[in-house]
């Protein structure tokens, strides 16, 4: 009698454990460029900036008002000698005992002054032959200055290689007179759809769709998720659903980009061809993973013959339906691309929030559920929580990262990742 010999299904991956291999696999990009600050937005240092001076570069007023010498006002009401005026910009002379100096901030603090008196705390007096002021507040040593360097000293690392620069970041590098920064080049993207059941919008109105068509949502999200990540993109379209068409557009794009990002078609359906196509020119892993939504990815290498001899582009596979290809690639794509780029941090860490929800049926995997919070801070769940509601992504502001099967209470605290994050 035949026995039948049933092949054991291996077990889920865990996130952490799918993005630990992924990790293994990043080199940086070794190509730099130099490009303007001005135009620097989101780009990711390649070489520290140190300062070559002081920030502010001397002492200056924080107010406006009076310098004066703290010593000449032992007490409220005392009258100074107004012997200068020094705006923003302009420098004024040394101080004698018994005079102040009229300043405005951001104006250098004149030699012999030692305090700023804000304007609110002084009476000027226009009438004699030189203008006086009388002081209402006894002044501490010190008050109203900026110290020289005490936002940035010569010689500091100011950036250091590997951060991404944002508004701050580039006000900063203008700070110490910083034009040109050096910077890692973009990771060069190709990003193509499979399946002949895609059609574009504007190609076929609503009414003249076909059975069975649906539109391709997920090539307009993805591309403008890889441009936020810090992408060059290179969009080739829907590739029909044959061998030999795939063959050549993954032989194609492995020449000049350093990762190949698909959504649906990695499977073993006969009508599937990604995945026999990268096995045929590189390495495929398909895994399964221990996540809801976005449980089936791919990783792996597409291997092309060149003039320059054999390049090698990463690849990666994400799920077909909509909300599963947009939180698989917040949490496994943009890592990588982020590393590729040579960003230090690329996992952020999440927010305790209280939930203001039950959830009494978690399933058994780590889930990503779609929230938003409302006027009390606390968090709102979406009722529809299924991976093809796109809505839930539009409606949410965040996801909240549930443990597999953990139940919520309305007044838990969740570990809560807001979408603002993932989009920078």
């Amino acid at each position: 009698m035949a026995t039948d010999i049933v092949q054991k299904r291996p077990p889920l991956m865990s996130l952490d454990e799918a993005l630990d291999f992924v990790f293994k696999d990043v080199a940086v990009v070794a190509e730099h460029e130099s490009v303007p600050t001005f135009e620097a937005d989101g780009r990711v240092l390649a070489q520290s900036l140190v300062s070559q001076l002081q920030v502010p570069p001397q002492d200056n007023s924080s107010m406006d008002g009076y310098a004066i010498r703290v010593e000449d006002l032992t007490s409220a009401g005392a009258r100074l000698k107004v012997t200068q005026r020094i705006p923003a910009g302009h420098t004024g002379h040394a101080l004698s005992a018994g005079e102040a100096a009229r300043i405005f901030t951001g104006a250098p603090i004149p030699a012999g002054a030692n305090a700023v008196v804000m304007q609110e705390d002084a009476q000027l007096d226009s009438s004699p032959s030189t203008p006086e002021v009388s002081i209402s507040v006894t002044p501490s040593l010190g008050q109203w200055i900026r110290r020289s360097g005490e936002d940035v000293t010569r010689g500091a690392v100011v950036l250091a290689k590997g951060t991404r620069l944002d508004p701050a970041a580039l006000g900063l590098a203008a700070s110490i007179g910083v034009a040109q920064v050096n910077v890692v080049r973009r990771p060069r993207v190709a990003l193509f759809s499979t399946g002949d059941e895609l059609v574009m919008p504007g190609d076929v109105s609503p009414q003249d769709m076909r059975p069975g068509a649906i539109y391709n949502s997920n090539r307009f999200f993805l591309r403008a998720l890889l441009v936020r990540a810090g992408c060059d993109v290179t969009d080739l379209g829907i590739v029909p659903d044959h061998l030999d068409a795939t063959l050549q557009v993954l032989k194609d794009a492995a020449t000049d980009h350093d990762l190949i990002l698909t959504s649906g078609g990695v499977s073993v359906g006969e009508e599937d061809h990604v995945k026999p196509a990268v096995e045929a020119l590189g390495r495929l892993n398909l895994w399964q993973i221990s996540m809801k939504p976005g449980k089936p990815f791919a990783f792996g290498f597409v291997n092309s013959d060149t003039s320059q001899g054999q390049k090698k582009a990463h690849f990666m596979g994400l799920p077909g339906n909509p909300v599963s290809s947009f939180v698989t690639f917040q949490l496994l794509v943009r890592p990588f691309l982020l590393a590729l780029q040579g960003v230090a941090a690329v996992r952020p860490a999440p927010y305790r929030v209280q939930a203001n929800f039950d959830f009494a049926k978690p399933d058994k995997r780590r889930e990503f559920l779609r929230v938003k919070r409302n006027q009390q801070g606390s968090l709102d769940l979406f009722p529809n929580q299924s991976s093809g509601v796109l809505t839930s992504v539009v409606w949410g502001d965040g996801v909240v990262d549930n443990p597999g099967a953990q139940p919520i209470q309305s007044g838990d605290w969740v570990d809560f990742y807001p979408f603002a994050e993932w989009l920078q």
